[in-house]
Parts: C-alpha cells; structure tokens; sequence
C-alpha cells in the first residue's frame, strides 16, 4: 500500500501526547536501568548462589545478547503484531521475568531469567522511540526526542546508585522486584491510552501478509547466529585473551560468516525480517553510523572515568559513582531546552556545537596527572553533559527525516542496534587498550629504572631512611622500598595508559566530525517554522482518555 492511500492520520490535544508519552516511558526508563542496576550487585548475587566471579558474568553478559537478537526486529513484530501489542507483550515478558531474577536458585536459573528479561527488553527503547515520532507533530519532534533523550539517559546514569542503596540496605532480588509495581503501571497506562495510528496499522496489515506467506526464517536465524557470537566476542574476549582463545577465534569466524550472509538474505529476500534497504538512505545511514560512533566514545569514556578516580585518585567506588552524577543532572536540564531550541537553530549546528564540547571536556582529560583535583574532574564530566545534550537530541530528529512514518519501527529498531554495538565495541576495545598500554608504558619506565641513575638512589635512601625510623630491620627497609618503587612504577605506567585512552578519544571525536556532512541531504537542515498554537495542541495518534 502506498503512502498516498494510506488513512489520514488522527490529531488530537496536546494533552493526549503527554499522556502518551508518561505511558511509553514507564517500561523504557526500566529497561534502561536494569542494563546497569545489577552489575553492583554481582558480588552479593554470587555468594547467594554459589558461581565463581568469572560464572557470574553471565548474568549481565545473557541479558546483553538476547537484548541485542531482539533490537533489530522491531519493525518485524510490529508488522505481524501491532506497535501496541508488541510493546506490552515485550514489558509483561519483562516483568515476568523479573520476578523470576528476583527468586532464582541458581547460576543457570538467573542466565536463563536475565535472558529472558533482555528479550523483553530489547523492544522497548526503540518501540518508545517509534511511537513519539509518531504522536509529536513534525514541529515538535525536537521536544519529544528530547524527552525521549533523558529517559534513556536517566536510566544507565541512576542504576548503579540505586542498585548499590537496594544491595547496602535490602536482599539483591530487590533490585528486580522493584520493576513489579513500576511495569504494571506502565502496562495499565500504555493499554488504557495508547492506540496506534490508522495509517500505521494499516501499512502494517498490508505488509504483515506480504511476510506470513515468504517468512524470512533463514534471514532470523543467520542475524540471531551472528550477532549472539559477535557480542559473546566483544564481552568475552577480552577475559579470554582475544583470539589467544579457540573459542573466541571460531566465535569470531562464524558471526563474520552469518553476518555476511545475514545482510545477502535481507537484500534479496521476498519480506525481509529486518529491513537493511533503510541504509541505502543517506541521511539515516549517516546518523546511524554517527550515533554508534558516538556512543562508542561516551560509553567507553564511561568506563575509564571512574577506573581513573579510583585507581588513580583513591575514589570510593560511591564517591566515583557521584562524581559523575553532574553530567547526568546537566543533561536532564539541557535535553528538554535543546528540544525547543531545534525549531530555531539548525540541527547541523547543535550537533556540531556538541560534538565540539564534548571533544573539549575529553580534551581537558588529557592533561589529567595524579594531582588533579575532584573539580577539574566534575568540570570535564559537565561539559561532556552539555555536548551530549547539544548532539544527542537533533541527531534522535534527524536520523529518521527521511524514514516514512510506517517504517519507523523498523528505523528505530536499527539505530538501536547500531547504537549497542558501537557501545560494545568501545567497552571492548578501551578494555583491551587500557590492559596493553599499561604494559607497553610500564616497560617502557622500567628501562629508565636502573641502579646507576643517582636520583633513583637518592630515592631509595630516602624510602629506606623512613621505613627503618618507622621500625624495620636493614634488609625489610630494603625489600619494602623497591615494592614501594615497583608501585611507583606501575602507577605511572596506569596514568600514561589513560591519558593515551583519554587522547584516542578526542582523535575518535575528530575524526567523526566529516560524518556531520550528511545533514546537508536533511530537510531539518533548516529551522523549522513553528505550527500555529491550535496545530501544535493535536498529534497524530490515536488515543482514547
């Protein structure tokens, strides 16, 4: 069915879109923060049911992969389902599954559980997404990714305080039960008010009978084999020494076959599962690969933050947790502003302008030593805040510009994908690189620490001179001093290794700036005039209050 003869869609109040949107963001805001709740948690769940610290990974490694296998098809059961359907089923398999986190009895009941709970998961950021751009007017499709921005930036940013408060004063199932009471207000909410569009299902009932009679069974199979080896690869290599493993090695084989296979099938199929074609579009493969990029950069800076104020700056892993709080309450104010200012300024601009101080607050990091004050620290992490908000809330508009209204399951679900894998991807990588710099910078010292240099004896003396006024004999002081040295050394060594981590980054940032070109081909280029105040108070979905 073409677009032309699709039903005119239904515009109703402002109200209604806040309604909508309160409704949708329940189950979104619970996905977002189980991804990072249960990982401070781990310790406690471990002795409960007796795995060792390597077994337990799984159970944030399993919620990952089945999280990652679902994203993708969105749009897929959006068609055979509904948008509506496939967002409540997707929130009651994940409450469900929660409960069951809550009270499992054993290592493998809590993978099978958490793995269930990220294919719940899974849907409901980019269903959320879908569903906004939806029901916002294209005037106001600024302020509702801006609203979308925060909720899914909320999430990750609050889980780790909230599950280490949970885990300090209550039992760890706590941090799952906790999503009961929240996932049945947003199931009642979401069935109670939220009807999808009649131009949408009915795009989607023509299309859902194109792929009952050509299932693209073999395209699923081949995503699902490729993408569940490439995330055990990007979560596991590292712990498994790379492609030193056999199992990673063939892992690594066998999801490059399928994915190669996988985009073949999808490119030729009848109904494909997932609908690639959206990358033959510039403006949408642009942002995409952006926001991946994007995200490959933040998140791993995310990662190598709070090891720098703990290992280096002695943080508690709580006061490293609310070092970064500030960038999080930076971006809740800015996200919602940023989504007014995008009818007056171009979104090239404010994408370029984040991007700009983003760099600038990693920059800052560069010259980071282990004199370097907690200010110094929370202002680079403020400024990181803003840029996110300047990029992050034009690029969520932008990226779908050219996407058609009954397609953006699918977009979302897509960017979605691109999104996770650029964050594994930088988690994976950081992870590798921090372990071989601090190798490579420690050698590299070491060659400079050799008995003839006299500032080196003169360090010594000075170490052994207080460690025998402080009480030990000739040959402890001796011993004591040169592990006092050694650590001294690997020190230094760890703070180089950032600081090249910190300095990859702001390259990375550079060189993601030519990716900016493509909101040339963007008709939200331009500022978009603001609609009369009576069209801005009605939307485009269906909704019954």
């Amino acid at each position: 069915m073409s677009e032309a003869a699709l039903p005119t869609p239904v515009r109703h109040t402002q109200f209604d879109k806040w309604l909508i949107t309160l409704s949708v963001s329940f189950g979104t805001l619970m996905s977002t923060v189980d991804s990072a709740i249960v990982n401070v948690a781990l310790s406690q769940i471990r002795s409960s049911i007796g795995a060792t610290v390597q077994e337990i990974t799984w159970a944030s490694t399993s919620f990952i992969i089945a999280t990652v296998l679902v994203l993708p098809l969105t749009g897929f059961f959006s068609r055979l389902f509904g948008q509506k359907r496939t967002y409540l089923a997707c929130l009651a398999i994940f409450v469900v599954s929660s409960f069951l986190c809550g009270i499992a009895w054993s290592l493998p009941s809590l993978v099978v559980f958490r793995a269930l709970q990220g294919i719940g998961a899974g849907a409901l950021v980019p269903t959320e997404q879908a569903i906004l751009r939806q029901t916002w007017s294209p005037e106001e499709q600024g302020m509702a990714m801006g609203i979308f921005s925060v909720v899914i930036t909320v999430g990750p940013a609050i889980g780790p305080t909230l599950g280490g408060y949970i885990v300090d004063n209550f039992h760890w199932s706590w941090i799952f039960f906790i999503n009961l009471p929240l996932g049945l207000i947003g199931f009642l909410l979401v069935w109670r008010f939220v009807h999808e569009p009649e131009d949408v299902l009915a795009a989607n009932k023509a299309a859902a009978a194109i792929q009952r009679r050509n299932m693209d069974w073999a395209g699923i199979a081949l995503m699902w084999v490729g993408l569940a080896t490439l995330q055990f690869v990007l979560e596991e290599g590292q712990r498994q020494d790379w492609f030193e493993s056999t199992e990673i090695t063939v892992c690594t084989l066998v999801a490059g076959f399928c994915l190669a296979a996988f985009v073949l099938r999808e490119l030729t199929a009848v109904a494909p599962a997932v609908d690639l074609r959206l990358f033959a579009e510039p403006v949408f493969s642009s942002g995409a690969v952006l926001g991946a990029v994007m995200f490959f950069i933040l998140i791993a800076n995310m990662f190598v933050l709070p090891l720098f104020m703990q290992e280096m700056l002695g943080f508690t892993a709580m006061q490293a947790g609310m070092a970064l709080m500030p960038r999080t309450l930076v971006m809740i104010v800015v996200m919602p502003i940023v989504g007014r200012l995008y009818n007056r300024i171009s979104p090239r601009v404010l994408i370029g302008v984040g991007l700009f101080i983003i760099g600038l607050g990693v920059h800052r990091l560069m010259r980071v030593s282990l004199d370097t004050g907690r200010a110094e620290i929370i202002g680079s992490i403020m400024l990181q805040g803003l840029g996110t908000s300047l990029l992050f809330v034009p690029l969520n508009v932008v990226v779908f510009d050219k996407v058609a209204r009954t397609r953006m399951a699918d977009a979302a679900g897509l960017n979605a994908l691109m999104r996770q894998i650029g964050s594994s991807v930088g988690l994976a990588l950081f992870a590798t690189l921090m372990t071989r710099y601090t190798a490579e910078a420690q050698v590299g010292l070491s060659a400079h620490v050799i008995a003839e240099r006299p500032e080196l004896s003169e360090r010594l003396a000075s170490s052994m001179s207080g460690l025998v006024a402080g009480g030990l004999e000739g040959f402890e002081a001796t011993e004591a001093s040169l592990r006092l040295l050694a650590a001294a050394v690997q020190r230094q060594a760890s703070l180089l290794a950032f600081n090249r981590l910190f300095t990859l980054s702001v390259l990375l940032f550079v060189l993601a700036l030519p990716l900016l070109g493509f909101l040339w081909l963007s008709p939200g280029n331009k500022p978009r005039k603001e609609a009369p105040k009576e069209e801005r108070n009605e939307v485009h979905m269906d909704v019954e209050v």
